[in-house]
C-alpha cells in the first residue's frame, strides 16, 4: 500500500489520538512502529515454535505495546480464491521480522493447516506477560463468555473480514448477544464493515466499547501515506460526533440501543 507501511500508519494514528494496532504479520519491527509513539497493540498469531511469540510479547512489551489481542478464529487459512488466482507470493525481499518459517509460509499460501490457538494457549500467553490479553475473532456469545472465564481482559467481535469463511454472520450481526453476555464485565470491541461516523454510532448503540478501522485505513495509506491516515481517521472521528449532535448525543454515556427503535 505504501513504503513506509505500519510505521506511517502509526504515525497517522497517533496524530489522529487513535490506537494502533500491529499485526504479528507487520512487515515493519515492532520497534520501528513504536517509535511512532503512537499507543500500541499488537495483534498476536500463535507461531509453530513459542519461542518465536515469546519472543515478540517481550520484545512488544519493551517497547511499550499496551495490550495484545490474541487471534483465534484462524485454526486454517480459508480459500481465496482471488488470491489463488493472481497467485499471490510475498516478495523474498519483504521482510516479516516477527513470523518463524511456518508462518511467513503460510501468509504466501492459500489455504493450510495451520495450529489452532487452545485454551491452554490463552493461559500460556497470559502467564508470560503482564500486558492485558483480548481475544479476536470472536463470534458466539458462548464463546465469548468462556473467553472471559479463562481470563481475557476483553473480546474483539471479528470475522477476519469474511476472508477465511464467506458465510460467517456480519460483525454487526454477533455484536448485540456478546455484549449483552459480557459487556459488564470487559471491553467489547468490533471491527469488520465500519466505514462511517455512523456505522461506528450503531456499533456504540448495539453494545461496543469501541470499534476497529481496517480497511479504510489502508486505502488512505495508499493514496497519501501517514497523511492520509489521519485524514481518514479524523473524518471517521468527525462523522461520529455530527451524528451523536444530530441523535440529541452530548456523550457516549447517552449513547444506547434506543436510537435504533429497538
Amino acid at each position: 500500500m505504501h513504503p513506509e507501511g505500519e510505521v506511517a500508519s502509526a504515525r497517522g494514528a497517533k496524530k489522529a489520538d487513535t490506537t494502533y494496532v500491529m499485526s504479528t504479520a507487520s512487515t515493519s519491527s515492532v520497534e520501528e512502529i513504536a517509535s511512532s509513539g503512537a499507543h500500541m497493540w499488537l495483534q498476536v498469531y500463535m507461531q509453530s515454535q513459542r519461542d518465536a511469540t515469546r519472543d515478540l510479547v517481550q520484545r512488544a512489551e519493551a517497547a511499550g505495546v499496551r495490550a495484545l489481542a490474541l487471534t483465534v478464529d484462524t485454526p486454517v487459512l480459508g480459500t481465496r480464491t482471488r488470491q489463488e488466482r493472481a497467485k499471490f507470493r510475498l516478495p523474498a525481499d519483504m521482510p516479516t521480522p516477527h513470523l518463524d518459517e511456518a508462518g511467513r509460509k503460510e501468509l504466501s499460501m492459500v489455504s493450510t493447516t495451520r495450529k489452532p490457538a487452545t485454551w491452554d494457549d490463552v493461559a500460556w500467553l497470559r502467564s508470560i506477560t503482564k500486558l492485558p490479553v483480548l481475544l479476536k475473532g470472536i463470534l458466539d456469545d458462548r464463546d465469548a463468555q468462556l473467553a472471559v472465564e479463562h481470563g481475557a481482559a476483553g473480546i474483539l467481535v471479528s470475522n477476519h473480514g469474511a476472508r477465511n469463511l464467506d458465510t460467517v454472520p456480519a460483525t454487526i450481526e454477533a455484536l448485540p448477544a456478546i455484549a449483552e453476555r459480557v459487556g459488564q464485565r470487559v471491553p467489547v470491541l468490533v471491527d469488520g464493515g465500519i466505514r462511517r461516523g455512523t456505522d461506528a454510532l450503531i456499533a456504540l448503540a448495539l453494545g461496543a466499547t469501541a470499534v476497529g478501522l481496517g480497511r479504510p485505513v489502508l486505502f488512505g495509506l495508499a493514496v497519501a501515506g501517514e497523511a492520509g491516515v489521519g485524514r481518514v481517521l479524523d473524518l471517521i472521528h468527525h462523522e461520529l460526533e455530527e451524528a451523536m449532535a444530530l441523535c440529541g448525543c452530548a456523550s457516549l454515556a447517552d449513547v444506547s440501543r434506543a436510537l435504533l427503535n429497538q
